[in-house]
């Protein structure tokens, strides 16, 4: 038993060092197709997931916000990450989002996926009710006290508060807290992490359009956001301009990188920008699950109550796609 205490251990110990060596590229967390019934689309899902490793994604985040995974019973989240691990493990690295604030159903669910064959989850910080540096502290570090499964941490607005510097560096110190998507406070929050969390704890900026500059800056990962997926027939400009940067071509790779200026233009009117003055992303999924039928993929209806996009608007969201090259 000591022998196996020890060399769990040790695996937690090396967790961010395993995770900085593994996590690059595009880790996407793409939407749940949902069918004519309003229950998770399972054909549709695992076509998804074959088409996304036809694709090169490098890891999938899946159960969060625009999988629409706050709004499924507890039978169905669980089904649904069944029904992923069967589709994607063993081909793509798979990885969970936890938004619950019941620290014991977070570990419930995390050993669960763990069990699956998922490697993490990202984990948002508690809302409802706990809010000081101590209360959300307490909370992370029970959570990792009852699971092995690593950690990339979410911090945003959208959790009620932005977590601080002291409490990340403080958080950052817990063996299987590996990594954190950064989506508050800007590139300017992004480098001040860099410099002040541990070297091998990973800080990712969940936003394709800065990504050539971040593996200039030493970054390597897009965690988070389903931009690669989106830009459908745009998408091998990624790939042409990363393999440009891993040349140190920067200026053919910047050039390459404006040919996609248009797409994220729309994707920023689309989505951003309406998450960022709601604190939500509910009201963007059914313009998502547009966008993914429109370039060829599964979206299909809404979860109720949430109301699908009305047919004008669907209709010009195609025909901004069409203009722009996407589909």
């Amino acid at each position: 038993m000591r022998l196996i205490a020890t060399a769990l251990e040790k695996t937690r110990r090396h967790a961010k060092d395993r995770a900085k060596a593994k996590i690059k590229g595009f880790y996407m967390c793409p939407i749940t197709p949902v069918g004519e019934d309003r229950h998770v689309d399972e054909k549709g899902l695992r076509e998804n997931i074959d088409a996304f490793s036809g694709m090169g994604i490098e890891g999938l985040v899946v159960g969060g916000f625009f999988a629409e995974g706050w709004n499924m019973t507890p039978t169905q989240w669980l089904r649904f990450h069944q029904v992923v691990a069967d589709a994607g493990r063993g081909r793509i690295p798979l990885w969970t989002i936890i938004l619950d604030p019941c620290v014991h159903t977070a570990i419930e669910k995390m050993n669960a996926v763990k069990d699956m064959g998922f490697e993490g989850a990202e984990v948002i910080n508690p809302v409802v009710q706990l809010r000081t540096d101590d209360e959300i502290f307490d909370w992370f570090k029970y959570l990792t006290d009852h699971t092995d499964l690593a950690i990339c941490l979410y911090r945003t607005g959208v959790g009620g508060r932005v977590l601080g510097f002291d409490l990340m560096k403080r958080l950052a110190d817990i063996d299987t807290m590996v990594a954190a998507k950064q989506g508050a406070g800007g590139r300017i929050d992004t480098f001040r992490m860099r410099r002040e969390l541990p070297s091998n704890f990973l800080v990712c900026d969940p936003s394709e359009a800065v990504f050539l500059d971040d593996l200039r800056a030493g970054g390597q990962c897009v965690w988070g956001e389903l931009s690669y997926i989106l830009y459908g027939k745009k998408r091998h400009l990624v790939n042409e301009y990363r393999a440009l940067a891993a040349q140190g071509k920067w200026e053919e790779a910047r050039e390459k990188s404006m040919q996609l200026n248009g797409v994220r233009l729309l994707l920023e009117e689309t989505l951003l920008w309406k998450i960022i003055e709601t604190n939500t992303y509910a009201g963007t999924v059914s313009s998502v699950k547009t966008w993914f039928e429109a370039i060829g993929l599964k979206g299909g209806r809404m979860i109720p109550p949430l109301r699908d996009l009305p047919a004008a608007q669907a209709d010009v969201l195609r025909g901004k796609l069409q203009d722009l090259g996407v589909c």
